[in-house]
């Protein structure tokens, strides 16, 4: 009941007041990334033997499961559908403190696209709706608050998540403008086209990253096969050093069959690629640049852990 009364005062004020956007419930960082596996076994390898993260039960699909690289924050791993086509992204997901009046303000701001809140036998809340590139997003209320990574991860943070995008104007309109989603960095292999458009979350210091396609990209139409999906269908885990990272992964022998890296990123920051097995990248970055970024300045402040 008071869940309900908190979402109906929301709603109230954000119908009555001419600065929707300032009432909008937090979104204060990356929950999860959701992936398709056509071998839970081998993925079971990759991301609880090479990642190191911690395999649980998935709440939301007793199918899947969930690898944890903190309390707060996994990649739910699910079997893979048949008919899915060549994408191995499910959803993305991001935190909120308060699931039911962030749906409700969404309803406000004229989305017809909402699940209904469910909640899950951890205690986690969550509902979902898409983005207009038909990307599943969900905002998960989460029951657990602790942030230390897992013991054996390479990492307990993913700082961003990037998929692939076509239309730029069209995602701006659902991230920025009516959740709120900042811009932190942009640019391209080439001076004159655009390729990675980074929006961080509007109460925290994760980001979108647009893996743009098509029209002013480097990337055309084309040449999206299977292996180019898995590189831009990304997820980017935060390191504080990353030849500590890459000699721990040599050292246990946790490279992945294909990986590629070190190399100093075109954003400033340090990176190398991992890949499960059905071809998602997995990106290593340290949190902060350590050489001048090409192609624009940061907009907003990097992680620090």
């Amino acid at each position: 009941m008071t869940r309900l009364l908190s979402a109906v005062a929301a709603w109230l004020l954000i119908a009555g007041a001419g600065h929707a956007q300032a009432l909008r419930p937090p979104i204060t960082g990356i929950s999860h990334i959701a992936v398709y596996s056509a071998d839970m076994a081998a993925s079971d390898a990759f991301y609880a033997g090479k990642l190191g993260a911690h395999k649980g039960p998935d709440p939301e699909d007793a199918a899947g499961a969930r690898y944890y690289l903190s309390a707060r924050q996994f990649v739910e791993v699910l079997p893979l559908p048949p008919g899915q086509g060549l994408s191995r992204l499910a959803h993305v997901a991001y935190v909120t403190p308060d699931a039911v009046a962030l749906r409700a303000y969404l309803a406000v701001r004229g989305l017809s696209d909402l699940s209904p809140v469910r909640t899950g036998a951890n205690g986690d809340r969550w509902f979902e709706t898409h983005d207009p590139e038909g990307v599943a997003v969900q905002f998960v209320e989460p029951a657990a608050a602790g942030a230390d990574p897992q013991p054996g991860a390479i990492s307990g943070r993913i700082i961003h998540f990037g998929f692939l995008v076509r239309s730029r104007a069209a995602e701006d309109r659902f991230y920025r403008d009516v959740l709120g989603f900042r811009p932190y960095w942009h640019g391209a292999m080439r001076a004159d086209a655009t390729d990675w458009v980074s929006q961080q979350v509007p109460d925290g210091t994760d980001w979108l990253e647009y893996m743009l396609v098509g029209e002013g990209s480097t990337t055309p139409l084309s040449r999206l096969d299977a292996r180019e999906l898995g590189v831009l269908n990304h997820f980017s885990l935060g390191v504080n050093n990353m030849e500590a990272a890459v000699t721990t992964l040599i050292v246990g022998d946790r490279l992945s069959p294909r990986h590629d890296g070190p190399n100093m990123g075109l954003d400033g920051k340090w990176q190398a690629n991992l890949y499960d097995p059905d071809g998602t990248r997995v990106e290593l970055m340290e949190f902060q640049p350590v050489a001048k970024p090409c192609c624009s300045d940061f907009t907003a402040a990097s992680p620090t852990h």
